[in-house]
C-alpha cells in the first residue's frame, strides 16, 4: 500500500505491509519498481507533479490489478467526479483509522473472490 501517516502506522498494527510516499512522484517510483502493491491510498490533495487523479489514473492504465482508493473533501468529491468520470473520493474526510481499513480489507476479499473465480 502506499500511503502516508498516522494512518499507516494504524494499518501496520492492523497486519498490513505499507509503503509510504511523500508525494505522487515518489509513489510513481514506488509502483513501477515495487512488483507487489494491492491497494494505493491517496489523498485528493496529494503533493508532487502529478495530482490524485493523474496517479489512479497511471496506475489503472499501468497497473490495473492495484486497487484505487482515493480520500478526499466533500467539495473535492464533484472535482474528482469530474476529472474521472467516476464516483468521485471513495472515502471522506475526515476518516476513522477503523473506517480506512474495514474499506481496504473489503476490497481485497473482492479481489481474492475475483482471483479464485478466475
Amino acid at each position: 500500500m502506499l500511503i502516508r501517516m498516522p494512518i499507516a502506522t494504524y494499518l501496520r498494527d492492523c497486519g498490513y505491509r505499507v509503503i509510504e510516499a511523500a508525494s505522487s512522484d515518489e509513489a510513481l517510483l514506488v509502483l513501477q519498481h515495487h512488483t507487489k502493491v494491492d491497494v494505493l491510498f491517496s489523498d485528493v490533495e496529494v503533493a508532487g507533479a502529478v495530482d490524485a487523479f493523474g496517479l489512479s489514473q497511471w496506475a489503472r492504465k499501468n497497473r490495473p490489478e492495484i486497487k484505487v482508493v482515493l480520500a478526499g473533501s466533500p467539495k473535492t468529491a464533484a472535482k474528482a467526479a469530474g476529472k474521472l468520470c467516476e464516483e468521485g473520493p471513495n472515502l471522506t474526510k475526515p476518516y476513522e483509522p477503523e473506517a480506512v481499513e474495514d474499506y481496504i480489507r473489503r476490497l481485497l476479499a473482492l479481489q481474492t473472490i475475483g482471483e479464485s473465480s478466475s
